[in-house]
């Protein structure tokens, strides 16, 4: 995601992994699932040092004022170099801290050529190879969507 925010392990989420519904987040991030051919796109961060290394669906904040398909659109274009059609929700809302939700839309690339403008590398990877990458915490909660949408 292209600016640092600090993400909660799995064992710290809510057991939900929903925020409570009288608490609204005060940030969002989103993140894009791009799968093609029976193959997802993951993107391995650079930073912060602690996550660097780990993959993770791209993606990033949501503006104050912005929706988030504006804000997946717009993080797209500047992490992948692509422009995207963004899709239906992929599981529920990860809690990243009390005041901060993660969530993914699926997104059909739709212009550009794919490069990591904001991260290590991208990979392209099929559903026997999901729980194998060491993922960033927050988005490994939905790897039981993710592979049901690889199959």
């Amino acid at each position: 995601m292209s600016e640092d925010i600090p993400f909660a392990t799995v064992s710290e989420q809510l057991p939900s992994k929903q925020l409570p519904p009288n608490q609204l987040p005060n940030l969002v991030v989103v993140a894009g699932a791009l799968i093609q051919d029976a193959a997802l796109l993951v993107a391995q961060r650079a930073r912060p040092p602690e996550l660097a290394g780990l993959w993770e669906l791209p993606g990033g904040k949501v503006a104050p004022g912005e929706t988030d398909n504006a804000a997946l659109t717009r993080e797209l274009r500047e992490e992948l170099g692509i422009g995207v059609a963004v899709g239906a929700r992929v599981g529920a809302d990860v809690a990243l801290t009390p005041t901060s939700t993660l969530r993914a839309y699926l997104v059909t690339q739709t212009d550009g050529v794919l490069q990591p403008n904001d991260h290590r590398a991208l990979r392209w990877v099929g559903i026997d190879e999901l729980d194998n990458l060491p993922w960033v915490p927050a988005d490994a909660a939905w790897l039981p969507q993710l592979a049901t949408l690889l199959r």
